[in-house]
């Protein structure tokens, strides 16, 4: 990577303009983590059939009085903070994993502004996280060595996972914040860590149903984050599990919205 190409983005990623409209793209994934977590909480408690993934989220927002707005400017705010993530990666100053998560993150985001501008330009309902994870395992076991490549992708969703909850647990994720207010940093980082350790649990489970799928060479196997989430039920004391972890991502909105108020840009 060029010195040019290296100091283009840094402007890109620290102009003013993308920086505010960044910071309505973090409070726009707290929304849909607020949501998440209470949809799944309603499936703890038997209230709802609602998918408890993004896609289950946006609907709710949709169905929302003033949702088109809603969602127009999640859209908005989304895809500012879609280019200031790949911006933030490509300008340099941080190491090699932090650039390969902002990246990711930058997919993840414009996968959502894609499901966003089809409810509201085609009406076309946003493919659950589960039919998503399906479609893939399906696509990539039709490829040569496509068995192995799924395993690799479970893996890789595994370790994802493993280095949430490792930076969930001492607390990493404040390596990014600049909280102005003393008293205010102890509840950020409370909310930052409940939330990613949750994260890394839906991470974890849903990877082991992905490289079942592999094994199994089924790809109806395979979940996101809805059938990770259901998926706890089966466990002893499920329900509450899974109210546990639906607390956790309730936090993590929390968490988003400290980040537009504190994080980094």
């Amino acid at each position: 990577m060029t010195a040019g190409t290296s100091d283009a983005a840094s402007k890109v990623a620290r102009h003013p303009a993308l920086t505010r409209l960044a910071k309505v793209g973090f409070a726009s994934r707290g929304v849909l983590y607020l949501l998440m977590g209470v949809l799944a909480l309603g499936i703890a408690f038997g209230s709802t059939s609602q998918k408890a993934d993004k896609s289950g989220a946006l609907h709710v927002v949709a169905a929302t009085p003033f949702g088109a707005v809603l969602l127009w400017v999640m859209a908005i705010g989304l895809t500012a903070l879609t280019i200031w993530q790949l911006a933030d990666a490509i300008a340099g100053g941080r190491g090699v994993k932090d650039r390969v998560e902002s990246v990711v993150r930058a997919v993840v985001y414009a996968l959502i502004v894609v499901s966003i501008l089809g409810l509201l330009l085609a009406g076309k309902d946003a493919a659950s996280t589960d039919a998503q994870s399906e479609d893939a395992t399906a696509a990539i076991l039709d490829l040569p060595a496509g068995q192995l490549l799924v395993l690799l992708a479970a893996a890789g969703l595994a370790v994802l996972g493993v280095v949430w909850l490792v930076d969930g647990w001492r607390e990493k994720f404040m390596e990014d914040m600049y909280v102005s207010s003393p008293r205010m940093r102890r509840p950020v980082t409370v909310l930052g860590k409940g939330g990613y350790i949750a994260r890394g649990i839906i991470a974890i489970i849903a990877a082991v149903f992905v490289g079942k799928a592999a094994l199994d060479y089924d790809p109806d196997e395979a979940v996101g984050i809805d059938g990770a989430l259901r998926a706890l039920t089966d466990a002893p004391a499920g329900r509450w599990l899974l109210a546990a972890v639906a607390l956790g991502l309730i936090l993590f909105a929390g968490y988003c919205a400290a980040e537009a108020r504190w994080h980094r840009t």
